[in-house]
């Protein structure tokens, strides 16, 4: 008797209505991948994963309520055997490279997921990764991880600046006046290439600077 194909349980979490009914529609066309839910936000998705432990979750990056790096990187940890398939509209590499390392398998752009996003979703699922070949090229430009470039002291100030110190808590920790501690912020944040402490959080995440879960960020 010929053994049946173990079928790839798939949820799909994306807030508009129309991209997620193409989508199941597209994969359940395909042999042995069969969709299990549909999430419309982050907080369905994370319930979803729990609940049904899918081998693949697809997430987009802009649902409501969505923090991607920490998303992720939760995820990987509450439900270590659903790998996650990031479909997005960003095709900027350094949130590719973000999203990798805070524990996505793939990460496939939403103008090429008729092409790439069934092949993401097989690699994840037999454990592999899967990234647009385009945008994989770019990232492997970006160099040397931006945390080994870091001196002790920035990876420090870094971590308690995710963490939500203020400046004079994180002076009184570095022996530093407040004023030293802003221009070295300001510097951080310059060398890279962030702006805001929500970009802040999740590069710390992303990079393990910080662990969402263990730390409160």
């Amino acid at each position: 008797m010929e053994s049946r194909e173990k079928e790839i349980g798939v949820v799909l979490a994306d807030d508009h209505n129309v991209i997620r009914s193409g989508l199941r529609a597209m994969l359940e066309a395909e042999r042995g991948i069969r969709v299990i839910g549909e999430a419309a936000d982050a907080a369905g998705a994370q319930k979803l994963a729990r609940d049904r432990r899918p081998d693949v979750l697809v997430l987009d990056l802009n649902m409501p309520g969505a923090e991607p790096a920490a998303d992720v990187h939760g995820l990987r940890e509450a439900v270590p055997e659903t790998a996650i398939v990031v479909l997005t509209m960003q095709s900027d590499p350094r949130r590719a490279r973000e999203l990798l390392r805070a524990g996505a398998s793939g990460y496939v752009l939403k103008q090429a997921a008729e092409r790439q996003l069934t092949a993401a979703i097989r690699a994840a699922a037999e454990g592999g990764s899967y990234i647009d070949p385009e945008l994989g090229g770019k990232v492997a430009q970006l160099g040397a991880d931006p945390v080994e470039a870091l001196s002790e002291r920035e990876r420090e100030l870094l971590r308690l600046l995710a963490l939500g110190h203020t400046n004079r808590e994180i002076g009184e920790k570095l022996y530093l006046s407040v004023r030293a501690v802003e221009v070295n912020r300001a510097k951080l944040l310059e060398k890279l290439e962030l702006q805001t402490r929500p970009e802040l959080v999740r590069f710390a995440i992303a990079n393990g600077v910080i662990d969402a879960k263990r730390d409160g960020a």
